[in-house]
């Protein structure tokens, strides 16, 4: 048995304990036609307690694991012992991570970079040999399920009133399909004077595996006469929602589409999922818009190393 045949198996047994980025699925999706493995700990019975999910590229005979896209994070999962008091988390941690840079270092890489999830805050042991971090930031509701508390928390003038008057000329339209998201996309960067940097049949190959596993929203915004104005995508498990991909009708001006469009999306997400994650940005006009949701600032850690 492989290496991913395993992982699939596990995953297939702790089903959402693993988080989504991190599934099995999920890899298989984002990285057709590239290169991903696993590796695991193990404990002295042989049993999983530990697992790390990567995609490595090489250039000109040198190996790397960097970030697949649309994957907020990877790096690694663990199954913790029950009712470990916060010594024996912290030396479970180190036992695991030390297994995990073993094993990295046996793959002769002359990189490595790696996203952790916010769930993984001690990054010591990699410190320890010789890794770097830098702390970034995404922004989360982290209860959706109450949608009066969620609205309430938006900010009254620059999102609960754009999202009333959106409302009144704007339609939500659930049949848009992903080639016809996928084409928007792209001409909505294009009309940003940049090339859009996710492939056309990557958007449509995670929008349709995604959707068929009912862990994958799709919606867009029309006019009365049925001009789409604004579209977005969300990937979800049963622990939290992240808004991957978005466009909006470069010619729709200020009309309050992309807050209509989270506060449906929301709504929609709310007896499915517990949190919603905007899917941060580092860039300070963005990180101004995602606060005015009542969004909490949440860090998780980028951990790298040229080796």
């Amino acid at each position: 048995m492989t290496a991913k045949e395993r992982y699939r198996k596990l995953c297939e047994t702790e089903g959402e304990h693993i988080p989504l980025f991190l599934q099995y699925w999920w890899m298989e999706t984002v990285c057709t036609g590239k290169k991903w493995d696993v590796i695991f700990a193990e404990d002295s019975f042989g049993n999983i307690i530990g697992a790390m999910p990567y995609l490595i590229g090489s250039k000109l005979g040198m190996r790397y694991i960097i970030q697949p896209q649309l994957t907020q994070y990877n790096g690694p999962w663990l199954k913790y012992p029950e009712k470990a008091n916060e010594c024996k988390r912290l030396y479970f941690e180190k036992k695991v991570f030390n297994s995990f840079i073993e094993q990295l270092k046996e793959l002769k890489l002359i990189y490595f970079q790696q996203n952790f999830s916010p769930l993984i805050t001690n990054w010591l042991p990699f410190y320890w040999k010789g890794y770097r971090q830098t702390t970034r930031y995404t922004y989360r509701i982290e209860d959706i399920q109450d949608t009066l508390k969620v609205w309430n928390g938006f900010d009254h003038h620059s999102r609960q009133k754009k999202i009333a008057k959106a409302a009144e000329s704007l339609q939500t339209d659930h049949s848009l399909t992903p080639e016809e998201f996928a084409d928007f996309h792209i001409a909505y960067w294009k009309s940003r004077g940049s090339k859009d940097l996710v492939p056309r049949d990557l958007i449509i190959r995670l929008i349709n595996t995604a959707t068929q596993r009912n862990q994958g929203l799709l919606l867009g915004l029309r006019t009365r006469d049925g001009i789409l104005q604004g579209a977005r995508f969300v990937a979800y498990d049963s622990n939290c929602g992240y808004a991957l991909l978005s466009a909006l009708n470069p010619d729709g001006h200020d009309n309050g589409c992309s807050p209509l469009l989270f506060w449906e999306i929301i709504q929609r997400l709310a007896a499915r999922t517990k949190s919603f994650d905007f899917e941060g940005s580092m860039d300070e006009n963005i990180e101004q818009s995602y606060r005015l949701y009542g969004a909490v600032q949440t860090p998780y850690m980028k951990i790298w190393k040229w080796l």
